[in-house]
Order: structure tokens, then sequence, then C-alpha cells
């Protein structure tokens, strides 16, 4: 499946699929940017995962971002669930809108058959990630304006702790890893006026170790009613082909 946006073309491929230097290219640009990250560890983390989103300009890999998607049960009820690994875009192209919409595109396409209810959990150490939430999502946790509901602290708590195990810190909804990847110089800082952005701020204080690697746990409900006007041109942009 791939789709063409910003000159940018976008490629959902199954992790079994993908050449020793597709993997190379990913872990090269996953270092640009991040540091503390080893090739042995990228390469275990990659093998947990089943689909991965490509963005090729030309023949240069500048964004990718590694998914599991998978099924489980909570409270007795099927949950579906996409779980975010790495991704990383290449700041020469932050000014396009091909990551959100190629996103959006995949986890539509690779919702399990389970008629249970779809979620994206999300970790995230950079503001910037964290930012796609308000901009495409409509309901999403944790957020500044109203605190996460006790059923949906509860399902992240189960997922994270399913998942991470003791990294998980449900206390203040943090995943500490052992050997943590943390984004290099200044993409760890919040430029000037995004500091006022009630999301970015809110970011920063629920994750004040963001920069160290800490992860916050996040989740939002994958389904049309949940996308934000922005979300909804994301998800009707472009044209899919198989």
């Amino acid at each position: 499946m791939s789709i063409v946006l910003d000159k940018i073309e976008s490629q959902v491929a199954r992790r079994a699929d993908l050449t020793c230097s597709r993997i190379s290219a990913m872990y090269e640009l996953l270092t640009r940017h991040f540091e503390g990250v080893t090739e042995q560890q990228f390469e275990s983390d990659l093998l947990e995962k089943n689909w991965i989103i490509l963005l090729d300009r030309g023949d240069q890999l500048v964004g990718f971002s590694t998914l599991l998607v998978y099924e489980t049960a909570h409270a007795g009820e099927p949950v579906s669930v996409v779980y975010s690994g790495d991704t990383i875009m290449a700041p020469e192209a932050w000014g396009t809108t091909a990551l959100p919409r190629a996103w959006i595109h995949a986890v539509n396409a690779l919702r399990p058959a389970s008629s249970g209810r779809y979620y994206w959990l999300l970790l995230t150490s950079g503001f910037r990630t964290y930012r796609f939430l308000p901009v495409f999502w409509r309901t999403f946790y944790p957020r500044f304006d109203q605190p996460t509901p006790e059923p949906v602290r509860r399902l992240v708590d189960r997922l994270a702790a399913d998942r991470f195990g003791s990294q998980y810190d449900p206390r203040d909804g943090i995943v500490r890893f052992q050997r943590p990847q943390c984004l290099r110089g200044e993409l760890n800082l919040v430029p000037a006026g995004r500091a006022t952005d009630p999301h970015v701020a809110f970011f920063m204080r629920k994750n004040p170790r963001s920069a160290q690697g800490d992860e916050l746990v996040c989740l939002t409900e994958l389904k049309p009613e949940n996308l934000t006007s922005a979300g909804r041109r994301m998800a009707n942009a472009g044209g899919v082909s198989k």
C-alpha cells in the first residue's frame, strides 16, 4: 500500500518483508536524531513490530514509524491496539503532512477484524509527537484541560503494564526504559513561542525528564468521529493503491 504526498512517497510494509538495506537506513536515520540506541537494541525492538510506515523522498528515507497491531481484552471486552514504536521524521521533511496522512491511512487499513474498540497506545519523549494528539484527535489522554477518566486510566495501566512491566510507573504514567533513547541536542529544546502552547506546557510538566528519555504513555480511540477537522482532512486526502 502506498501514498504519494508532498513529493514524499509513503509505504506500509510488513516488518518481515524489510530488506537489510532498509533496516540499515532506518537505523542510520534514527541515530542521527536519537542517542543511546544500539543497533542490537533497534533490531530487537523492530522484531516486536509487525508493520512499518516508510517515507521516502526520491531515494532518501526521510521518516518511518514502527507499529505493533494486536488484539487483547480488557474488562471482559475485546480491544484492538496500535502501539507506536520508533517514529522519526527528518527535520528537512517537517514542513510536510506526509507522516500524519500516511499514519491515519495505515491504521485505518490495518484495523483487525475484531469487533472491539480500537486504540492508539503512544509513548513519547518529545513534545512534537505529543502535539499530534490535539491536532488530529478530539479526545485523548492525558491532557491539560481535563483529568483522565478512571476507566481510561485503568485501560492505560493495563496496556502499559502488560507491555513494559516494571519499567512503567502508574503513579505518573511514565515508562522509564533501562536503556532510554534521548533526542539529540537542540531537538530536545522547546523553541521560543512554543512553551506558551498549553499542550506543550502540559507535556513538559507531565514528563519533566523527557530530555533524559522518559516516555509519557498516551491513549486515544481510533474512530472517525474522534478525528478533528484536520484529522478528517488527513484521512480524506490522497489516494491509496495496493
